[in-house]
């Protein structure tokens, strides 16, 4: 039976604040440097008030997010649960997903009272995303939150990592989980950052309880979680909690398991300026692709390209010109 959605994402909902900064001013303000810090509302608008950089156009972000939106510009059909305020950032933020295509849990904002989450995305001349994040409403993430006749209708349950760090959301993703499976939808989740991994591993180990279908995450969170000293040792052991395992290697590629065999995605070559929403992005163009006929091996590599793109422009999804020349690359190469 045909489903509507190709992917039910479950994720924060964010908007972003990108400022190119140098690492001087990382450490001049406390703040660490390549992993995402929770901070409360103070810290994050001090830290946007004395940083020194350029700012960059705000977006509607988080991980899940993020990955929706690049499926929708692939032509997919992506259904995001998340929460926001109603304030202008969650008007905004609301107003975002519906002109990205995605279906949405925000038509209706006039109960939700508090502050839309908030995140500081801080990029250094390496190319690398620093961020602090205010998750606001957003931890308030529940069960009710969730639409299940949409799950239903999903080929894939996206579950974002980050959502461990709020006891109500953590639960959500669970009772969204565990719904997935009793009515045949594939559930695939990603570690998200070394910070989740590092505080809340048992969080994450109750999500992967029982083996998911198809996990994501990079070598840096592979290793912090598994513990080991190889990409390919850790690989090993996420096999034994998912039946699929991506890892990205960053300017080196990616490795993942596709049940059977071990395989490697050639990376493109680029010149980053910008890293942040390159896991997303990649992530969102992958399950496009295995829900959309592709095989795992031309998944990773449309997969491989339109994270290749983004990381050459600033902000965490694709501009319009980019869009399309990815939606060419897709009919050239795969006749989609």
């Amino acid at each position: 039976m045909t489903k509507k959605y190709d992917l039910y994402a479950l994720g924060n909902a964010l908007v972003d604040v990108e400022i190119e900064v140098n690492e001087t001013e990382l450490e001049r303000l406390g703040v660490e440097k390549g992993v995402m810090t929770l901070v409360d509302e103070e810290r994050h608008d001090y830290l946007l008030g004395h940083l020194e950089g350029n700012i960059h156009q705000r977006a509607s972000g988080g991980s899940a997010a993020n990955s929706v939106i690049a499926l929708a510009q692939l032509g997919g059909k992506a259904f995001h649960s998340c929460k926001v305020a109603k304030d202008e950032a969650g008007v905004f933020y609301s107003d975002d997903l519906d002109e990205a295509g995605v279906t949405n849990t925000l038509s209706k904002l006039e109960d939700n009272h508090g502050t839309t989450g908030k995140c500081l995305v801080m990029i250094t001349p390496d190319a690398d995303r620093t961020m602090n994040t205010f998750l606001g409403i957003s931890s308030e993430l529940k069960e009710q939150d969730i639409n299940y006749e949409a799950l239903a209708d999903s080929q894939y349950l996206y579950i974002e990592g980050y959502l461990v760090s709020s006891p109500d959301a953590h639960l959500a993703a669970i009772k969204a989980r565990d719904f997935a499976r009793e009515n045949g939808v594939k559930v695939a989740t990603t570690l998200s950052d070394p910070n989740m991994v590092r505080f809340f591993k048992p969080e994450i180990e109750q999500i992967l309880d029982g083996g998911v279908d198809l996990l994501f995450c990079n070598d840096d969170e592979a290793l912090e979680y598994t513990g080991v000293d190889t990409v390919e040792k850790a690989l090993t052991i996420l096999s034994q909690q998912a039946k699929q395992v991506v890892i990205t290697l960053g300017k080196k590629g990616s490795l993942f398991f596709d049940g059977e065999s071990v395989q490697t995605i050639e990376p493109f070559e680029v010149k980053a300026v910008d890293t942040n929403g390159a896991g997303d992005m990649f992530a969102g163009a992958f399950m496009y692709g295995i829900t959309n006929g592709l095989s795992w091996a031309d998944a990773g590599k449309l997969a491989s390209f339109a994270s290749a793109h983004l990381v050459t422009q600033f902000g965490p999804r694709l501009k319009p010109g980019a869009v399309k020349e990815l939606q060419q690359f897709v009919e050239k190469e795969f006749n989609l």
